[in-house]
C-alpha cells in the first residue's frame, strides 16, 4: 500500500482513534452539556476497529453502532451509524479533529449536509473527549491475607 495514499492516512487516523475515551463536554443544538441519554457521568467510549460503544461504570450499554473516516476532507470526516436507539441505522455525517489525547466531533441530523465549523446548529451535536488512561492500584494498601 502506498504510504501517502488517502486510504493509508485513514488506516493511521483509525489506528489512532482506538481505545478508551472519557466524554469532557456536549452541546447540542447551542445547547452546552444538555441532559443527554447518550452519555452518563463516567461513562467511557470505546473505540475497537471501526465500532464503538458508550458504558457507563456500572456496564450498561447506552450506545453502540459503527463509522466510516475520510481523513481526505477539511475538516476530517467521519459518518456514524447506530445499531440502537431513535437514529438506528442512520448515516450521521459528522466532521472531526483528533490529536494523541482529544478527540471532538460535530455530528448533524441523518439528511442534514456534514458540520464545517465546530460549533452546533440547529439539529447538531458536538461532543469532545480525552483519551481515558488506565486506573492505577498503586496508591492503595491492599490487607494481608495470611500470616507466616
Amino acid at each position: 500500500m502506498d504510504l501517502t495514499s488517502p486510504e493509508a492516512a485513514d488506516l493511521l487516523e483509525l489506528q489512532r482513534l482506538q481505545g478508551a475515551w472519557e466524554q469532557i463536554a456536549m452541546e447540542d443544538s447551542g445547547v452546552l452539556n444538555p441532559p443527554d441519554e447518550h452519555s452518563a457521568p463516567g461513562a467511557l467510549t470505546f473505540i475497537e476497529g471501526q465500532d464503538f460503544r458508550v458504558v457507563t461504570p456500572a456496564g450498561e450499554l447506552l450506545l453502540a453502532g459503527t463509522f466510516t473516516l475520510d481523513s481526505s476532507t477539511h475538516p476530517k470526516s467521519i459518518t456514524w451509524t447506530d445499531s440502537m436507539g431513535a437514529d438506528a441505522g442512520q448515516a450521521l455525517p459528522a466532521s472531526y479533529q483528533l490529536s494523541a489525547d482529544e478527540f471532538v466531533f460535530i455530528a448533524a441530523d441523518a439528511g442534514q449536509p456534514r458540520p464545517s465549523h465546530f460549533h452546533t446548529g440547529p439539529g447538531q451535536t458536538l461532543r469532545r473527549f480525552v483519551r481515558a488512561r488506565p486506573v492505577s492500584y498503586t496508591h492503595l494498601t491492599l490487607p494481608t491475607i495470611c500470616s507466616v
